[in-house]
């Protein structure tokens, strides 16, 4: 069933987005990274196809008005070192690229969650980077997850939690790749994309999001926490099994 109507979102449908579907995003120790009382993070590598990436990094790259942001850093104002996007799924604009808005489908479709917002980022090259941050609470409903999808060269983020003990979790988003953050991880990691001296080529990150602004129902008895949500197992909560992460 499609969850767009379409250019936007199908919201009287997205209404009944409740707990149950949040296991949608965990429903593999093989893709978990970090299943605990400071939140869930899963990397699903291969989400799109190399053929579908690749076309939609083309569209992307030379189909969006990609902007400069500039910002006061201590006691200067400095350019931030990527491009910036950013549409509107809510309706999605008519000018809305097909490559947004087919991405938009397929990762509502697999998660569940009303994504009313996308923020597209491109990494020009190895100097390109962000600086490790977590999401603004304000800027993002309650209870609701982040997802990146990474489109073109491999690029690696850096996870880090703020409070002991201190772990490090360092993923390559390879194209293709879908890093699921839930609203936890954002008040108890930092992630960011450092600078490498590597060549690299270039990379473009889709984020997706549930802003505040537009109303969707909050899922029931959902809280800044996960007390609320049905136990995974009683396996570890850790499971660095692929090469593309390691915790340290």
């Amino acid at each position: 069933m499609s969850w767009l109507v379409g250019h936007g979102l199908d919201w009287p449908r997205m209404r009944h987005w409740n707990q149950v579907s949040q296991l949608k995003l965990f429903d593999s120790c093989q893709s978990m990274l970090a299943d605990d009382e400071r939140g869930r993070i899963t990397y699903v590598p291969a989400f799109v196809d190399a053929e579908t990436a690749q076309a939609w990094f083309t569209e992307l790259h030379g189909g969006v008005s990609w902007r400069s942001q500039r910002r006061e850093m201590y006691d200067r104002e400095v350019v931030v070192p990527r491009l910036l996007g950013h549409f509107r799924l809510d309706p999605a604009p008519d000018a809305t690229p097909t490559a947004v808005l087919e991405a938009a489908r397929r990762v509502v479709a697999h998660l569940g969650v009303p994504f009313n917002s996308v923020g597209l980022y491109l990494y020009r090259d190895g100097r390109d980077s962000v600086a490790p941050h977590n999401d603004h609470l304000y800027d993002i409903r309650e209870g609701f997850p982040i997802a990146l999808l990474s489109l073109g060269a491999t690029r690696r983020m850096t996870i880090r939690a703020k409070a002991a003990p201190r772990r490090s979790l360092h993923v390559d988003l390879e194209t293709g790749s879908l890093l699921v953050m839930d609203y936890s991880t954002q008040i108890h990691y930092t992630h960011g994309v450092p600078k490498t001296s590597a060549t690299v080529g270039e990379r473009i990150s889709l984020a997706f999001r549930v802003k505040p602004d537009q109303q969707p129902a909050k899922p029931s008895g959902t809280t800044a926490s996960t007390d609320n949500l049905p136990p995974i197992g009683a396996a570890s909560p850790w499971c660095p099994d692929r090469k593309a992460r390691t915790w340290s």
